[in-house]
This record gives C-alpha cells, structure tokens and sequence, in this order.
C-alpha cells in the first residue's frame, strides 16, 4: 500500500479543537498527507480564550520527536507554540539534524490576545528557530513582535518581510490579514515576491487561521511542491476554511478544516 507524505508538527494543545495541534492535525488530513504531532504544552482554552498554559518538560519533547524521527521519518516538520525559550532552543537543535522542510509560526498570542510565548524567548525565535526555517510564517502582529516594524500597508509588508529574511529563514511569508481591505499576503526570499490576494469574508469565525495556513503549507513541501506552489495552495484552502467558519460557544468560532468535504 502506498504510504502518504508524513508531516509532523510540534505545537501546543488547544483544547477547544480550533487551533494548534488539532488544527494542525485535522489540516493534514484534508489534505491528504499523514500528521505526526509532538506536544510542547497543553492549554485549557475555549472560544473565550486561554484559562491555563503547561510546558511540557523538554525532555518530552525531545522524546517525542526522537521517537517519531528516528522511526517514521517525515517529509516536512512545522512548529508552532513554544512558549519558552528553553523550548525554542531545543526544537531548533532538533530541526538543525532533520533532512526535511520546516514551516516556523512564530505563535506569539492566541487569536483572543493571550501570550503564548515568554517575552524572553524573542531573541532565542530571531538567533535559534528562524534560520533553521524554509518558510516562516509571522501575522503582523508577530513581526513587531520580532523586527519592532509596524506594518499599516502593503509598503510595509515589503520591510517586515527583509528585517524578517535577515533572522536567517529562506523564505518570508508575511501574513497581511490584519490590514484592512483584502487578505494579502506577501511570500518573497528576497528575489522572487508573490502577492497574494483573496476577498476578506465577513466571518468573525477565524481561530485557528495561523496554525491552519502553516500546516498547509508544509503539507504542500512534503508533496513535493516548491515553496511558491505549497503556498499557494495553503492560500486557497485556507480561504475555503475561513468562509466555512462556524461558531462555537459563546465567542469566536474555529475555521473549517473540512470545507472541502461538505
């Protein structure tokens, strides 16, 4: 039997099933590849927000890795919360002895403004985890966060994108969702630059978004697709999911990770 694209993901918990690894697990399976997952925390979290944060031990999740690492193999990795900056440092020397694409979300806060990354694990995301990165993929607020750039425009993304290239990833994706007017998004690695562009819907429904597109994308890598095209594809899917987005309890509501099959 053939054996689909194996994809892990190294990420926190989201108990409410819109983010994290549950998004990043649901993602894969729409898009047909094999998800892996190695647990960094467990949040107690609804559609109001996050009530509670638990780092896991590093040596869980350097465990966790080894074991799926070692055995499995994988054909993309994708991060996501670490939290601390003993974590970031671990997960990076982890990838830097992975033959595999990895797709870096810088998650800083949640999509209700929670923190979810120890101010003090900044420098460790700049030195450590970005230039272990094929693609990273930071939201505005995240690329103040790391660059102290302000994007208001799409003049703006052009900046955020070069201070972030120049932590070391090969390629920016600067995710514009923030502005106003259109979802663009730039993807560049300092030559080539694709805009991307999809009309904004009007559905509050939208937790989950970041984990969603980067999983995507590293499900495109571990396809064989080339950035641009893996990118493109994430783009696409992810329009679908935020169109589809449904509410939940009493506050916002996750993406659809499975538009495509209703």
């Amino acid at each position: 039997m053939d054996v689909p694209p194996r994809v892990l993901t190294v990420a926190g918990s989201d108990s409410g099933g819109g983010a994290g690894i549950q998004a990043d697990l649901k993602t894969m399976l729409a898009l047909g590849v094999h998800g892996m997952s190695v647990l960094t925390a467990i949040t107690a979290q609804n559609s109001l927000g996050v009530q509670g944060a638990w780092e896991l031990p590093v040596e869980a999740v350097r465990a966790q890795y080894r074991s799926v690492v070692d055995d499995i193999g994988v054909q993309a990795v994708k991060t996501g919360m670490l939290s601390s900056a003993e974590l970031v440092v671990t997960v990076a020397e982890l990838l830097a002895g992975t033959d595999a694409p990895v797709v870096v979300d810088p998650v800083g806060v949640s999509k209700h403004g929670d923190p979810l990354l120890a101010a003090s694990a900044l420098d460790s995301v700049r030195t450590k985890l970005l230039p272990a990165a094929t693609v990273a993929t930071p939201n505005l607020d995240e690329v103040a966060q790391l660059t102290g750039i302000e994007v208001r425009d799409e003049a703006g993304m052009r900046r955020a994108a070069e201070a972030v290239l120049g932590f070391g990833p090969r390629w920016a994706l600067i995710k514009g969702g923030h502005l106003a007017g259109d979802a663009v998004d730039l993807l560049t690695d300092g030559d080539e630059e694709h805009w991307l562009r999809a009309p904004r819907h009007d559905n509050r429904h939208t937790h989950g978004t970041g984990c969603t597109l980067a999983s995507a994308v590293a499900s495109g890598l571990a396809q064989g697709k080339t950035v641009p095209e893996a990118v493109l594809a994430a783009k696409e899917y992810v329009t679908g999911a935020i169109a589809a987005g449904f509410a939940l309890g009493s506050g916002i509501g996750p993406v659809d990770h499975g538009w495509r099959f209703r």
